[in-house]
């Protein structure tokens, strides 16, 4: 569980152990890899093979060709010979096999090899965020869109534990007649709530979640109503899903080591021909290039379908250009903070009070001082400070609260563990400077307090200014109402993006601070309650997937790009307190750690305009950047000739924004805009250009005549001077009426002189 407590998100490549097999009749195998293999279809003319009539077992003749003679021969007696371990039918035309790097070599001589390569392992990235967000039962979206009934949300996880009460099927509907999907635990325990389970690691396991992150990320999307849901009697209320009604379908294709792209593939497979309206992966990592990376190009593959996908942004914030699943064709989450804080209140001897979090509200705790002592004071171990076991053998920690600086290579658990080893009765934890005011409302095993980076640094001050520093822990309980919220995350990652720097990336900050949701058991002892406080853009990219199922609940026939426009242009701008967005340091946030901003959506049901992108639209969008016919081939799952067609820069792609990066000084831009309101509504444009930059639109009104009807802009942007430095900056073009304001933000890229 700590180590899902820490969200640092790692892109690792998979570097397997190696076992020697031999086989008498054989040479000897070994040094065996999973490599992912694309190949082309042969040409309809083929007398065997020919496309018009090509069968699930024509695939399966075809990709078993491939493999080495002594593969196909050998594979069925002894698996640990080269073999298939999954065939692709929807994602892409190609197979997943257990090969040698000399069976590659033999393979890439096979008429209709595209390409081969190793997989690589994918990292995995509430009873208030409804209320946050504004959905109330019987209410609004929630009772416009009956609470997402019929829609299905496919989730690529760690699994599910199917008998939590989040996942009981009271009140709901039969699965749609479509759904072609099935349970694989061993028991009969999928329901009309919970009506697909399936597992993907080489054939083995079960859809059972060992870890707890998918049953958590399962029951924000969908979970149904559960009453007294908390975590040590804190965050007390209903805990449910931001789509209560919709069915879920769990996809188990991560453990806790993380998740290999082969199953991720299969379970996308897997996910389009079972039916699925919406995917939502809360995973990052592998290649940022499209084509090579497999959860972008299962993701094309599902929006192709008219499928819906959302993606974790990543936790590698709050470096610039740390954000994962940048491709267009999915929805990017970046995480914020709610407005409820798990209150645990530091106070100095010097009666100064600092405010932070911790889930473990020990009542029982003396509200008297104690000594307070820093590890990291007069120590030349730079480890001291971080509370490493190591670094507190030699110090006096018995009896006293402790302060440790958050990071190092042990979780604030840890550290807890580790003072609390030493006799210690207590612990302060300060933020590392790049978390700033995020704190965490973490369970830590000793009375405990975690503080911002301004207050920690407060606290340090006091202890240097003292010979006998004491301190308190007082614990608040919940609190609401923090105005701040939201705020975006430290850890939630940033643009601009590196695949496509003429995409605006991430979409959108949902709620993804201190989330509580289901469990796979109780944390606590004694309790039947079993829920769990997580942080992560994991936490958030659920949320986005619930919204995005009540969106497709009220309007079914809506493209991903149309649901993703209305979540896009309706977002908020603001915090509680009616001012600017801020990031984890209380600065403004930029465009690249908000995207749009914040999801409401209760105003994305009906955005009165949307941006709409056809799947073909992305042809010249990948041409024009420059991938080659083969590359492009991978992800459109069929032969494309760039020369043939038409190159488009990437800011000309129908995306409800505007990301500009200066080569020329002008630069021309059409949008089409698709009235989803009245039919007769009329549209005046608001500019707010960037600095340095002159803006201009054609024409300035949009007057539409009926519901559905599309019209077209053209905006000028000309360079006004190049700046002494290069710099970025924002604006935005919006399309008002009487009753909507279609927000497009716009970021400029200026080059210095």
């Amino acid at each position: 569980m700590e180590s899902l407590m820490h969200f640092l998100i790692l892109i690792c490549v998979l570097t397997n152990s190696h076992s020697e097999i031999a086989a008498n009749e054989f040479q000897e195998q070994s040094n065996l890899e999973t490599y992912i293999v694309h190949v082309e279809l042969p040409d309809p003319d083929d007398a065997e093979y020919g496309t018009n009539a090509i069968t699930g077992e024509d695939l399966e003749s075809l990709y078993n060709s491939f493999l080495p003679t002594t593969a196909t021969t050998a594979a069925i007696s002894n698996a640990t010979l080269p073999h298939i371990v999954y065939s692709y039918h929807n994602v892409f035309k190609g197979f997943a096999a257990k090969l040698s790097a000399e069976d590659v070599k033999e393979i890439e001589k096979k008429p209709g090899f595209v390409s081969a390569r190793q997989q690589k392992l994918l990292s995995l990235c509430t009873t208030h965020t409804p209320s946050f967000l504004g959905l109330h039962q019987n209410l609004g979206l929630w009772k416009e869109s009956n609470c997402g009934k019929g829609v299905i949300i496919g989730i690529l996880d760690t699994g599910i534990v199917p008998d939590h009460p989040s996942f009981s099927d009271e009140g709901m509907p039969a699965p749609p007649a479509k759904w072609k999907g099935r349970c694989e635990f061993n028991s009969s325990v999928c329901n009309n709530k919970l009506i697909g389970a399936r597992y993907f690691h080489d054939g083995n396991g079960s859809p059972l979640d060992e870890t707890g992150h998918g049953t958590h990320t399962a029951s924000i999307a969908a979970g149904n109503y559960v009453q007294g849901a908390n975590v040590f009697g804190n965050a007390n209320g209903t805990a449910v899903g931001i789509a209560p009604l919709a069915h879920l379908a769990m996809y188990k294709v991560c453990t806790a080591i993380g998740c290999f792209e082969s199953d991720i593939l299969a379970a996308m497979d897997a996910a389009i021909e079972d039916g699925v309206d919406i995917i939502s992966a809360s995973l990052v990592g592998g290649d940022y290039q499209f084509y090579a990376n497999s959860l972008l190009l299962g993701a094309y593959s599902a929006t192709e379908r008219g499928i819906f996908v959302s993606c974790s942004a990543g936790n590698d914030g709050p470096s610039k250009s740390s954000l994962s699943n940048e491709a267009p064709w999915v929805l990017t989450v970046g995480a914020s903070t709610i407005d409820r804080n798990i209150r645990a209140t530091a106070v100095l001897g010097n009666k100064e009070e600092f405010q932070g979090e911790t889930i473990n509200q020990l009542k029982d705790f003396p509200p008297t001082l104690f000594p307070l002592f820093y590890p990291g004071k007069n120590q030349d171990d730079i480890k001291s400070k971080y509370c490493a076991s190591k670094s507190l053998n030699n110090t006096e920690v018995r009896g006293k609260i402790v302060v440790c600086i958050d990071g190092g290579t042990i979780s604030g658990i840890e550290k807890g563990e580790n003072i609390k080893a030493g006799g210690g009765v207590g612990m302060i934890l300060i933020n590392h400077k790049n978390d700033g005011y995020t704190t965490f409302a973490d369970a830590h095993v000793l009375p405990a307090t975690d503080l911002s980076y301004a207050d920690g640094l407060k606290v340090i001050a006091y202890i240097n200014s003292t010979e006998s520093p004491m301190a308190a822990i007082s614990f608040k309980g919940t609190v609401f109402g923090d105005n701040h919220a939201p705020m975006v995350a430290s850890f939630s990652s940033r643009g601009p993006s590196r695949a496509s720097p003429g995409i605006l990336k991430p979409d959108i900050i949902g709620p993804g601070v201190n989330i509580l949701a289901a469990w796979r058991h109780s944390i606590e002892n004694n309790t039947n309650t079993k829920f769990n406080v997580l942080s992560g853009t994991s936490m958030s990219c659920p949320h986005l997937s619930g919204v995005a199922a009540l969106l497709k609940s009220v309007h079914p026939n809506w493209s991903p790009a149309a649901i993703k426009s209305a979540i896009l242009t309706t977002a908020d701008l603001v915090n509680c307190a009616k001012n600017p967005i801020e990031d984890q340091r209380h600065h403004p946030a930029n465009i690249f750690a908000t995207g749009w901003g914040h999801v409401n959506p209760s105003k994305a049901t009906n955005p009165g305009l949307i941006y709409d992108i056809d799947p073909k639209d992305y042809i010249p969008y990948l041409c024009g950047l420059n991938y080659t016919n083969r590359e492009i081939g991978i992800l459109l799952k069929r032969k494309v000739n760039c020369a043939v067609e038409l190159r488009m820069p990437e800011a000309q792609l129908n995306y409800p924004s505007f990301s500009i990066i200066f080569g020329s000084p002008v630069q021309r831009y059409t949008r089409t805009v698709t009235n989803v309101d009245e039919a007769n509504s009329t549209y005046t444009v608001k500019i707010i250009p960037p600095a340095g930059v002159n803006l201009t639109v054609e024409p300035t009104t949009l007057g539409f005549s009926q519901a559905n009807q599309k019209l077209t802009y053209e905006v000028t942007f000309t360079l006004v001077a190049s700046p002494a430095k290069s710099r970025v900056s924002q604006g935005s073009l919006s399309w008002t009426s009487t009753k909507f304001s279609v927000r497009s933000p716009i970021v400029a890229t200026i080059n210095g002189k």
